[in-house]
């Protein structure tokens, strides 16, 4: 009787991949952690993170009742990084969602297809879009829109657009031209069959990466605009306003600023070691 070798599938080979690196699994373990705060908010305090002020316990030091301290308003520090979490997680999910639902299809259609709308108008556009770094141009469209969490997250994901939409065509002037894509080319398959069903699924590894990466910029954006002024307003749990509110008291009540400051950092941190996680384990030329 003969054997034939073990076929591991590629799920099975990514995964063995992406373990056998610990840092990406310490980066999944905090994205993790992220997720489950986020849904488990309500569970984990008992304190309403806008309306329960205790004004006998102004800014408190942590210890007791308040384990992470209060802020200025008495306002339990730790129910408001809880409750903070989901405006992170939204702010993570949100303008990359928007980036990748808009800016992959129009990579698609302008790496497929080429030609003058190609080179002279999505180029063009996607040209000028990058002459401003993602923040500053995050940091002027929410301006205009005016404040608030959710004109935040469209300004933000527009500053992405140009990533996804350059990343996306560059894989499919690479891929579009295969032999595989031509053998589907040669037995009638539409254009939009071949984008969607042959090339995206090939070029789905790099935009994971690219989505991670985007994420943890999303995260200090919306921290960023958010401490200005221009993203969640002043009651709202984000953790970017925490430190707005708390920038006044940095000489005599740090522990204020300290703790959305280190969540902020540590979210941060895991997005980018999970998205470097994932770069390892999809590239073929990365050796375990």
């Amino acid at each position: 009787m003969i054997e034939f070798p073990e076929r591991h599938s590629m799920l099975s080979i990514f995964l063995r991949r992406y373990c056998s690196n610990k840092q990406a699994i310490l980066g999944a373990v905090i994205v993790g952690l992220l997720i489950l705060l986020a849904l488990c908010a309500p569970l984990l305090t008992h304190y309403d993170p806008v309306y329960d002020q205790d004004y006998s316990a102004i800014l408190a030091s942590p210890g007791g009742v308040h384990i992470f301290g209060t802020d200025d308003l008495g306002r339990d520090t730790f129910t408001r990084l809880v409750f903070g979490s989901r405006l992170t997680a939204a702010a993570a999910i949100l303008p990359v969602a928007f980036a990748f639902c808009v800016g992959v299809p129009i990579g698609l259609y302008s790496g497929y297809k080429g030609g003058f709308i190609d080179q002279w108008i999505i180029t063009r556009i996607v040209d000028a879009l990058q002459a401003f770094p993602s923040m500053v141009l995050a940091l002027a469209l929410a301006a205009m829109l005016g404040g608030g969490f959710m004109n935040a997250m469209l300004a933000i994901g527009i500053g992405f657009l140009p990533a996804f939409i350059r990343i996306t065509r560059a894989q499919v002037i690479q891929i579009k031209n295969l032999e595989y894509v031509q053998a589907a080319r040669s037995i009638g398959c539409s254009d939009l069959r071949i984008a969607v069903v042959h090339i995206l699924p090939n070029v789905m590894p790099t935009l994971l990466v690219q989505i991670t990466l985007a994420m943890a910029s999303a995260i200090i954006s919306e921290a960023g605009l958010s401490y200005i002024g221009l993203g969640a307003s002043p009651e709202q749990p984000s953790w970017g306003s925490m430190l707005r509110t708390a920038q006044s008291y940095l000489g005599t009540q740090p522990w204020v600023a300290f703790f959305p400051g280190l969540s902020i950092s540590i979210v941060v941190l895991g997005f980018n070691l999970m998205g470097d996680g994932l770069r390892r384990a999809l590239d073929p030329k990365i050796k375990d």
